[in-house]
């Protein structure tokens, strides 16, 4: 019935201290955030691909996909700008199952939270020096971002996290792009008031400190539909999910008005090939409207090397262990497709 206090975590100064990112990796990350940055601003018409992964479980396997999207990029490069989704926090509805890299660095034995940090910034470093690519997580837990502030270009909070009040402050403080999902009910108006408080400045506690923000103009939404009260999926990527969404963006004195279509969840309803029908659809609407072609700024696909998704120790190489993602080849004919569409 009471906190057992196991040990004291070391800051995100010392961890990054013990495991820095290198100066040759530091420039080309912010070559690469300046590059998405443009993105969101208006500056660059290249359209975003957050792919990867359900969740990041294996450093060799994430290692190899990542590589794989980097060979791609080069092909891609003129029109989509590819951002890995290395996602080692998960959220769990009912609180059970596997919870990411960052509780089980090895799925297979217990957690070990001080091992799971670890093991997410030597995944990330080897990722950047790999491939050249930086890449998105989920902030499932606002006090360790800055554990990773350095290595992250992207990051998403989840439908269950966008009303909480930390996540939006939090938001407010970052340099980089941060997505706010609409909630598991769809509403609209939650996920543009988490815009709307993580794009102002505010002073809250942070980690033992009082601390104080400018805001995020890089804060914008993600549609990745909703659940009504009997338990159904209620797709919001359709062509008048968008236009709604666009002009309630309209009535808002918002920075950088923009929206990133999540095509697995609630819009797929877990059916995780529909990510392949459901890309093509945004892309017809985008060629439908130049008011949603500047505000579809790009898509999240959750995808690995393997289709579908397995059990913990199962032990198939490049294979989710939670949602399940179309394999590489369907990820490869996709990408080369959606830069024909574009």
């Amino acid at each position: 019935m009471s906190f057992d206090f196991i040990k004291k975590m070391p800051t995100p100064a010392e961890i990054k201290e013990q495991f820095p990112l290198p100066e040759n990796l530091i420039k080309l990350k912010a070559d690469r955030d300046m590059m998405i940055k443009d993105i969101f601003t208006g500056k660059s018409n290249k359209f975003l691909l957050v792919i990867g992964p359900c969740s990041a479980d294996n450093e060799d396997a994430v290692c190899d996909y990542v590589s794989r999207l980097a060979g791609v990029q080069e092909k891609v490069k003129e029109n989509i700008l590819i951002i890995p989704r290395i996602y080692t926090n998960k959220p769990r509805t009912t609180g059970m199952g596997y919870k990411g890299m960052l509780h089980q660095p090895d799925p297979e034995k217990k957690p070990d939270l001080l091992a799971g940090l670890l093991a997410i910034r030597k995944m990330h470093i080897r990722v950047i020096s790999e491939t050249g690519l930086t890449a998105a997580d989920e902030m499932l837990y606002p006090e360790n971002y800055r554990y990773f502030s350095d290595i992250l270009s992207y990051v998403a909070i989840g439908a269950r996290s966008v009303e909480d009040q930390q996540h939006r402050l939090t938001v407010s403080g970052m340099d980089i792009p941060a997505g706010m999902k609409n909630p598991t009910s769809g509403d609209f108006s939650v996920m543009l008031n988490s815009v709307i408080a993580a794009q102002a400045g505010h002073t809250f506690i942070y980690r033992g400190w009082e601390v104080k923000t400018d805001g995020n103009p890089l804060t914008h939404t993600i549609l990745r539909g909703a659940v009504n009260k009997h338990g159904q999926c209620i797709p919001n990527y359709h062509y008048e999910d968008l236009i709604r969404l666009h002009e309630m963006y309209g009535e808002l004195n918002l920075a950088n008005p923009a929206v990133i279509i999540d095509t697995n969840h609630s819009n797929s309803a877990k059916q995780y090939i529909e990510q392949i029908r459901i890309s093509k659809e945004i892309l017809h609407s985008r060629r439908h409207s130049a008011d949603i072609s500047q505000f579809v700024k790009g898509l999240m696909i959750e995808s690995y090397i393997e289709p579908g998704n397995q059990k913990v120790g199962e032990g198939i190489y490049g294979k989710s262990i939670t949602d399940a993602c179309i394999g590489w080849e369907q990820t490869e004919r996709l990408i080369y497709d959606i830069a024909d569409l574009l």
